[in-house]
């Protein structure tokens, strides 16, 4: 695969119950103020419903060019990624990623809290968990496109699952760590990398 052009646009996702204020996503949005300013770069507030989670991101990404733009997602974030990944066959890094979220998220039918702010609610609605199914971007087409970050540690999804999802890609297997990627700061590199926002 021949070297792909410089990066103009980067989004990221974040995950449920999460926000652009999440560790990574600010980290993120820091590394591309201090060393890629001309970038664009786009962290939304995504809505609880996944149907208007797609179309948000539709709306803020259709105009941009797939041949020079990026997805990054964390954990609900990762399924939105690699479905707009398939969608446009843009390049993404997926942290470890939801693969199978209709399944999970039907536990978490009813009234949430955010994670960075326990006294603001939302209803995840039993009709999300169709949505989600509606989304789902069945076998990869351009799994060279994508890398993942998976930890073994992650308490909340099986990392072999997520492993066997993304077996094909740019796999990158964390020993320990945990759901949240505290260690964030240890894979960046690559994820840098990956993305050709390395000199």
């Amino acid at each position: 695969m021949p070297p792909l052009p410089a990066l103009t646009h980067l989004l990221y996702l974040h995950g449920f119950r999460s926000s652009p204020q999440s560790t990574k996503a600010r980290k993120m949005a820091a590394w591309v103020a201090a060393n890629r300013p001309s970038l664009t770069w786009c962290c939304p507030q995504l809505p609880a419903s996944p149907h208007q989670a797609a179309r948000l991101i539709e709306q803020a990404t259709d105009h941009w060019p797939a041949a020079t733009m990026a997805v990054m997602g964390s954990s609900l974030g990762g399924f939105y990624a690699t479905w707009l990944a398939q969608r446009r066959s843009v390049r993404a890094v997926l942290l470890n990623p939801a693969v199978d979220p209709a399944r999970d998220l039907s536990r978490h039918i009813g009234e949430q809290t955010f994670w960075h702010n326990s006294e603001e609610r939302f209803c995840f609605e039993p009709q999300f968990v169709d949505e989600l199914r509606a989304l789902e971007a069945g076998p990869l087409s351009q799994p060279e496109r994508l890398m993942a970050v998976v930890a073994t540690g992650d308490e909340v999804l099986d990392w072999r699952e997520m492993q066997a999802r993304y077996a094909a890609c740019h796999l990158r297997i964390v020993q320990g760590s945990n759901h949240a990627l505290s260690d964030f700061d240890q894979h960046l590199p690559a994820i840098l990398a990956h993305l050709g926002l390395t000199d």
